[in-house]
């Protein structure tokens, strides 16, 4: 079985290198609502059973985006296990101001999780995050048979998705962070669908057009 995964669209607070998290939100940008019709259109004959989303509205936006460009639209089951990773105290901040107030930890954020410690502003420990996305693709996995697509958020996702291929925490940033509506595919070995998958797209963009591909922030 094939599972997808892509991250919301482009969001106001993405462009104004604001911490968004899980709780914190902001609306997609125009160009965006175009990237995730460019993203529909790359998967529109894929045979999807159904499609995951997280509840944030930039992620509830992406996912409804993404099925009506679908050739056969599929039910949307929207779960908080697919929310993004809580960042406590830095939603809504700025990255540059809050890496200038949390210096030795932050960029842990990025690069080296198994020393990221959030407990400094309150926030979701990495592990908590990996076991709920986890735990939703898992419990979908055994409930449908045709491919499955994920609708999730960028720290969260970048760091499941890859703990799911069997790396461990201290490799889960190796590969970068994911990008606004790229694309991304597993694929499960049948009957048993167990641990880890296998890794066939990582964080495909090329059908965005972009000249230049963005930074992604997490």
């Amino acid at each position: 079985m094939e599972l997808y995964f892509t991250r919301h669209g482009k969001t106001e607070w993405n462009q104004e290198r604001r911490f968004q998290g899980s709780n914190g939100d902001s609306p997609l940008l125009p160009q965006s609502y175009e990237e995730i019709k460019a993203l529909g259109g790359k998967v529109k004959n894929v045979p999807f059973e159904v499609i995951y989303a997280s509840t944030a509205k930039r992620a509830r936006d992406t996912a409804e985006g993404i099925n009506q460009m679908l050739t056969h639209p599929v039910e949307i089951i929207f779960t908080d296990k697919l929310r993004e990773l809580g960042l406590g105290l830095l939603e809504g901040q700025k990255i540059e101001e809050m890496y200038e107030k949390f210096p030795k930890n932050l960029p842990n954020l990025r690069n080296h999780l198994d020393k990221y410690d959030p407990t400094p502003f309150n926030g979701e420990p990495i592990a908590a995050a990996i076991t709920r996305i986890e735990t939703i693709v898992a419990d979908a996995v055994a409930q449908h048979d045709g491919p499955i697509l994920f609708v999730g958020h960028g720290a969260s996702l970048t760091a499941a998705i890859q703990w799911m291929t069997g790396k461990e925490l201290s490799q889960l940033r190796e590969m970068g962070g994911l990008f606004n509506s790229s694309l991304t595919i597993l694929e499960t070995e049948e009957p048993n669908n167990l641990l880890p998958y296998q890794l066939k797209v990582w964080n495909e963009v090329d059908f965005l057009g972009l000249e230049n591909k963005p930074e992604p922030l997490l």
